[in-house]
């Protein structure tokens, strides 16, 4: 099927694929950004905690390659390149070897649900940066529109949900909270963009797509400094409100990552959950969509419909 493209690039954030590599990722990550050394060994305890390693990249090029599959059977014969933007490959290394392989003109599918200057602009920003250190001989690089609210999204939400709220018992599921989460960004950074309204967007539909009334949205994995202020509610402060309210049973559902990686591992799994279990409140976290095949599905489609212009 004709095609405005020729490939297609999946852009990540990155993580470390072992013990060795969390300090030097963490220094990419964290490189102009003036962060005590305490917590950056407070991180490094973190990722040492879930396997001394990040699955973000493994994941990712499970992504890439079903991907790719599902294009194929759609007509769409575009070969799906990953780069990341703080681990190997990154998007230097990627865009180096497209162009070997001659690829003149791409669509750039960045993986984060919803837009903020960190989420999105940066991205593009750094895929920028490395056509400009390459010389710009380098493949055109176009960026696919947000999909926050595309029905596939929900969909496939939706699905990794609907398991973790029935192990809740039946009785009990219909006023269950259901707490949607996504990362804390400054409230100055927020203001300037469209990601709060998009994250009670993607709430929204998904409260309307289960039938379930009671969500509630929460944010996690602050940082910065103390008197800086970032968007709240934290997720820790919603469960102890909702313990003091009488719940019994809440279902987490990080809404705004894509895939598993630290702050769903360790920032829920382990210290979200020590929380409520501390309250006596039965703690159970939904799946990312991760690889799931309608969030696939959903990434064949917008990719579909902009090679088709």
């Amino acid at each position: 099927m004709p095609s405005l493209y020729d490939a297609v690039l999946l852009i990540a954030f990155g993580g470390p694929i072992s013990p060795e590599e969390i300090h030097p990722f963490l220094s990419r990550v964290l490189r102009g950004h003036p962060v005590p050394a305490q917590r950056i060994e407070e991180v490094v305890r973190h990722y040492m905690a879930v396997g001394g390693r990040s699955p973000l990249n493994e994941i990712t090029f499970r992504q890439a390659s079903a991907l790719e599959t599902m294009l194929k059977q759609r007509g769409f014969l575009l070969p799906v390149y990953v780069g990341m933007r703080n681990s190997r490959p990154f998007l230097r290394e990627t865009l180096d070897q497209m162009t070997a392989d001659g690829v003149r003109r791409a669509l750039g599918l960045i993986l984060s649900s919803h837009q903020t200057e960190a989420s999105w602009e940066r991205y593009q920003r750094d895929v920028s940066e490395a056509r400009e250190e390459l010389g710009g001989a380098t493949p055109t690089i176009d960026f696919s529109p947000g999909w926050h609210a595309h029905p596939l999204f929900i969909q496939a939400l939706a699905e990794q949900i609907r398991p973790a709220l029935e192990r809740v018992a039946a009785q009990k599921r219909p006023t269950t909270p259901l707490i949607l989460t996504a990362h804390s960004v400054p409230t100055a950074m927020a203001a300037k963009s469209p990601y709060v309204e998009q994250i009670r967007d993607t709430a929204r539909l998904i409260g309307e797509h289960l039938g379930h009334r009671r969500c509630l949205v929460a944010y996690q994995s602050r940082s910065g400094q103390p008197s800086e202020p970032w968007l709240e509610p934290d997720i820790s402060d919603v469960l102890r409100s909702l313990s003091t309210e009488g719940a019994t049973d809440v279902v987490v559902a990080p809404i705004g990552f894509v895939c598993d990686h630290v702050e769903v591992l360790y920032d829920l799994d382990i210290e979200a959950k020590r929380i409520a279990q501390g309250l006596g409140t039965n703690f159970l976290r939904a799946n990312c969509v991760n690889d799931h095949p309608t969030f696939i599905r959903m990434m064949a489609e917008v990719i579909e419909t902009s090679a088709k212009g």
